[in-house]
């Protein structure tokens, strides 16, 4: 049997970023993730990062890559009935910005940073299950090259997503969920081509929701809204290119340049949230406790504040022998989300179509819409919760 401080499932950004901030703080830590390294690597997420979240990974000693190949937007168009209105989010919020770097990046930063300094991963974990939580020796047992190996831990991190064996593992009488699932997807597209302009696009359009996002100057990623029935291998990049060019305004539409799909998914979106988000000595963090549509670009960053509460109280712990941060972590951290899943379903609810909505309902979006670009106040709102909400320590 191993014995280790803290044992964090799940090889996500999530977990690797709490395993580099506590290793930085002389916590011992292992991370056990059922998938192999590649695979990890290979799942193409979110990439709009608030100034917390670019924070952190400078603190955690691996936001060089970052600043030098990341794009600093300090806005964002909102497109309907065929024009674009730029909301300055760096003038309405007294200075902040987002930064454009892809979550595959960030994953493949904190793998570097934690081989280089030999922090144990076990990838391609099988069968983890988690024991003795609500008890002062929790243990996870897991299964590697034909044998079962067993850790001994203070805590454990269920950093290992919606899917994850964490949540799983809590008694159904303890936890509290909530969900919305909608009605949509949002068909996504990687390519090789120029963005059709320096910052993000929003649109809202009767055909439905579309975004033009980017990677990098010569790097795009670009989504249209579809009905969930909808499937992948019938969207030939043609058919995407033409969907994608119908609901852009004309001189978006204009500026596209069209090429091969390097990656092309259809991601389902729904709103979810779990409560408590402590169980004893088992803390979740990130998708494992909550899940937020992509459109108020949140999932990524509320990972990252999830990380910054069990960092800091774990922490607190081992140095101060405090429980108080571990107490309130919960607390705190749902505190945030409420407010994240709000301004996530409010964007979403602004810019997509709802069939069961009608005509009624396209045009109230289009008058909030109106509203919102010619207002100071209701831009200053949005601008605030798009580039992160203070934090309340």
């Amino acid at each position: 049997m191993k014995k280790v401080q803290v044992a964090i499932i799940g090889s996500g950004p999530s977990g690797l970023l709490l395993g580099q901030l506590l290793y930085k703080a002389g916590i011992d830590n292992i991370i056990l993730e059922q998938r192999s390294k590649e695979y990890v690597l290979a799942r193409i997420r979110a990439g709009i990062i608030e100034q917390i979240t670019q924070d952190l990974l400078d603190e955690a000693g691996v936001g060089t890559r970052m600043h030098r190949e990341g794009l600093v937007h300090h806005g964002i168009e909102l497109a309907f009935k065929g024009e674009r209105h730029r909301i300055d989010m760096h003038r309405l919020t007294g200075g902040k910005s987002v930064m454009v770097y892809g979550q595959t990046e960030i994953t493949h930063d904190l793998m570097d940073a934690r081989e280089a300094e030999g922090l144990p991963t076990e990838y391609e974990a099988a069968h983890v299950s988690i024991h003795d939580f609500d008890g002062a020796r929790p243990r996870v047992r897991y299964e590697k090259d034909g044998r079962t190996h067993e850790i001994e831990c203070d805590f454990i991190a269920g950093c290992d997503g919606f899917h994850g064996v964490c949540r799983a593992s809590v008694p159904a009488q303890a936890i509290k969920t909530y969900e919305r699932v909608y009605p949509f997807g949002w068909l996504g597209i990687l390519s090789d081509t120029p963005p059709v302009s320096d910052e993000l696009i929003y649109t809202h359009h009767e055909r439905g929701f579309a975004l033009c996002s980017m990677r990098s100057p010569t790097r795009s990623r670009h989504y249209v809204q579809v009905p969930l029935t909808e499937k992948v291998e019938d969207w030939s990049d043609e058919r995407f290119w033409d969907e994608l060019r119908a609901r852009l305004d004309p001189v978006a539409a204009e500026r596209l340049v069209t090429g091969p799909s390097i990656e092309k998914s259809i991601a389902p979106l729904r709103s979810f949230v779990a409560e408590p988000m402590r169980f004893g000595r088992l803390f979740l963090a990130g998708d494992a406790a909550h899940i937020v549509p992509p459109t108020g670009a949140k999932g990524l960053n509320l990972a990252a504040t999830d990380v910054r509460y069990l960092s800091r109280a774990l922490i607190e712990h081992y140095r101060e022998g405090s429980s108080a941060g571990l107490d309130h972590y919960s607390e705190k951290a749902l505190r945030r989300i409420w407010k994240a899943e709000r301004f996530s379903w409010y964007m979403t609810s602004l810019l997509h179509r709802f069939p069961e909505h009608g005509e009624f309902g396209h045009k109230i979006q289009e008058a909030e819409l109106d509203y919102l670009v010619h207002s100071e106040a209701a831009s200053t709102s949005l601008a605030e919760n798009y580039v992160g909400l203070p934090f309340e320590d």
